[in-house]
């Protein structure tokens, strides 16, 4: 890719026969990338990826218990540097992503994010403090909307660190704009300073189809652990036939069923959200007609405890 990062404006855009409320498109913007929309033509539950990136009236309801930052992160006050687990630091390292998610946790959040210069230099100083990291999170916005030069400018930068012993990306790339799992990306991947973790975010099936299966397969080339990240959301994936065809789905591809979370309390997002006693059901459900490697954790994330909670 040849541009410095893949930004909304670069996405060509899409036209769809749903109807998109234009008072939730104007809090936060439609952005639905080709890749996806072909999906959706192709699905067997088109509705329910339409749901996961269409503007609806629901989102503009003030729903008590609801913010605009339901993990306390305030990525502008930290310079994009998030620190909420022992070991572990998070960057966001752009606000950009191909498509938005219409539950996305940082809806409010991705017009916030700092200079470049400005974080490198927050990076340094907290690396340089102490030898307590040891693995460094890309997040976003989406990682891999940057270009493959930026990618290895973050990489260089990780590894002037020991200390560091993995790097994890986690990204929708594979699934909104899986063109971009380009073999030279893959190999900036595989050659990265550290062993690579990805956690790819698909919450359907229907979402992993030929083309997403192809970019999963040049990431398992590069020889990555791939894992999953899902979000268990009102009308999309919140029965156990749904579960089940994306986990299997999930492993034919070369994903490990990882997380699936409880949805984040972001504002805008409650229309999606399932009660987490059906959710605790769901997950009964898959153990007894799953192999154990088949069904993910679920947990939710509460601000200030030291780790995900788990929910089963």
């Amino acid at each position: 890719m040849n541009s410095e990062s893949r930004s909304q404006a670069t996405v060509p855009a899409v036209t769809v026969e749903y109807p998109a409320d234009p008072g939730a498109a104007a809090a936060f913007p439609f952005l639905l990338p080709p890749a996806y929309a072909r999906k959706i033509e192709r699905a067997s539950e088109p509705d329910a990826l339409m749901r996961q990136v269409l503007p609806v009236a629901e989102e503009l309801r003030d729903v008590p218990g609801f913010s605009a930052d339901p993990l306390e992160e305030s990525p502008a006050e930290r310079l994009g540097l998030i620190e909420k687990y022992p070991g572990r630091l998070l960057l966001m390292v752009t606000p950009a992503c191909s498509g938005h998610c219409r539950f996305c946790f940082r809806r409010h959040l991705l017009d916030t994010a700092p200079p470049r210069g400005a974080q490198r230099a927050a990076f340094r100083r907290r690396m340089d403090r102490a030898a307590d990291i040891s693995e460094v999170i890309l997040s976003g916005g989406d990682p891999l909307v940057l270009s493959d030069r930026r990618l290895a400018d973050w990489f260089d930068e990780i590894a002037r660190y020991p200390a560091v012993r993995r790097i994890r990306i986690h990204t929708r790339e594979p699934v909104f704009s899986p063109e971009r799992i380009t073999p030279a990306l893959a190999g900036l991947l595989a050659d990265a300073p550290r062993p690579l973790v990805v956690a790819v975010h698909v919450n359907h099936a229907d979402e992993l189809d030929g083309e997403t299966a192809a970019a999963l397969a040049r990431l398992r080339g590069a020889g990555l652990l791939l894992l999953t990240q899902t979000v268990l959301l009102r009308g999309v994936n919140d029965s156990v036939a749904q579960l089940a065809a994306l986990y299997e789905r999930a492993v034919d591809c070369g994903l490990a069923p990882y997380y699936l979370h409880q949805l984040d309390r972001v504002a805008g997002a409650a229309h999606f959200a399932v009660d987490p006693d059906h959710g605790r059901a769901l997950v009964r459900q898959l153990q007894r007609s799953l192999p154990g490697y088949l069904v993910p954790r679920y947990v939710e994330e509460i601000p200030g405890r030291p780790g995900k909670s788990p929910l089963t």
